[in-house]
């Protein structure tokens, strides 16, 4: 089990753990430490329990904190997967019917009447000046 050698609020300390777990340990106690610089910043020098006490009460408050927007991110990403869950077994909207208006056919009758008229006249008009 190898030891590793730790700093503190600017004190070293000896501290064993399991082979290959070194770096999350001084990854840790650097969380530790940066909370500690900060108490004896503000403090001076302090006894160490209360230091290492006050350190660890601060990391817990950061990680309730933490834990809080967690659980409120994961509410929201719950009720957005609702959301998304119902959008697709929600029924298909149909198709939009496009309705195009038709001529009544006696209007067709009439212009089609009006148009063999305008030709007939056209054609008079033609012979008259042909004539």
């Amino acid at each position: 089990m190898p030891e590793v050698q730790i700093e503190i609020g600017g004190r070293v300390f000896e501290v064993a753990c399991q082979d290959g777990e070194q770096h999350f340990l001084r990854a840790a106690a650097q969380m530790v430490d940066e909370q500690a610089r900060v108490l004896v910043g503000q403090a001076g020098r302090i006894p160490e329990a209360r230091m290492l006490l006050m350190s660890g009460l601060m990391l817990a408050d950061k990680t309730a904190g933490l834990e809080d927007q967690l659980r409120d991110a994961e509410a929201k990403i719950a009720a957005r997967e609702k959301e998304i869950q119902a959008l697709h077994e929600a029924p298909k909207a149909e198709p939009a019917k496009v309705e195009v208006p038709t001529i009544p056919e006696e209007v067709t009758q009439t212009l089609a009447e009006m148009a063999a008229r305008a030709e007939s006249l056209a054609d008079l008009v033609e012979e008259k000046a042909a004539g």
